[in-house]
């Protein structure tokens, strides 16, 4: 839980959203407890019963399972992402075939753990979604690529490596997708300057956002 000023949470950066005045709590994803209801118990024991099978310590590969406005979230550890995502995938009872792209998303305050990856998971064998997440510490920001099983995030892992600066390993071609190459920073990292930077066009130089104008 932490209370959050302004529309991100920044401070000293030239917010110029004007929503500086703005306050609120966030609170994060609380682990429940079983059951966890319906087909969701189904899932997370299939999931559970595979690593054991595969002689992995269940408490090491899933950090903890959330369910929040009728979705399942099952968190898993880094070093057992691509594991769990084949198990998803292969499984002849998870099935789920569509895993659709990955999110990046920054918590300055959640230390060690401060970048997320976020997975939406479909089943059209069962007609399920869930999502698988895992984290990665911002000083060490490196997390397994799913390309290989799942090909479509080619594109997905490239926006998070760009825009947040995930780096995805064994990812077949990790460049920017948004920014140009030899750009500095990630910009949806909110640690990132919301000013703005300043930016020729045609000779001509446009001042960062914070320097024209205010909302003070």
């Amino acid at each position: 839980m932490r209370t959050v000023q302004g529309m991100w949470g920044v401070h000293g950066s030239g917010d110029t959203s004007g929503f500086t005045g703005l306050r609120h709590t966030e609170i994060m994803a609380r682990p429940a407890s079983r059951p966890y209801g319906g087909w969701f118990d189904e899932v997370v024991d299939i999931i559970v019963e595979l690593l054991q099978a595969d002689d992995v310590v269940v408490d090491e590969a899933i950090d903890k399972v959330v369910v929040e406005n009728g979705q399942l979230v099952i968190f898993v550890t880094r070093d057992h992402l691509e594991r769990v995502m084949r198990y998803l995938r292969d499984d002849q009872d998870l099935r789920f075939e569509l895993c659709i792209g990955v999110s990046g998303v920054h918590y300055p305050d959640d230390k060690g753990r401060e970048l997320h990856a976020y997975y939406p998971m479909f089943s059209i064998t069962h007609n399920r979604f869930i999502a698988i997440e895992t984290t990665c510490p911002e000083e060490d920001p490196h997390l397994p690529s799913i390309v290989a099983l799942y090909p479509g995030n080619d594109w997905h892992e490239r926006e998070a490596w760009d825009l947040m600066g995930i780096i995805f390993d064994n990812h077949p071609g990790l460049t920017r997708t948004a920014m140009p190459d030899d750009w500095v920073g990630h910009p949806q990292r909110k640690d990132y300057p919301l000013g703005g930077i300043p930016v020729e066009y045609k000779g001509a130089v446009i001042p960062p956002p914070d320097t024209r104008r205010s909302y003070n």
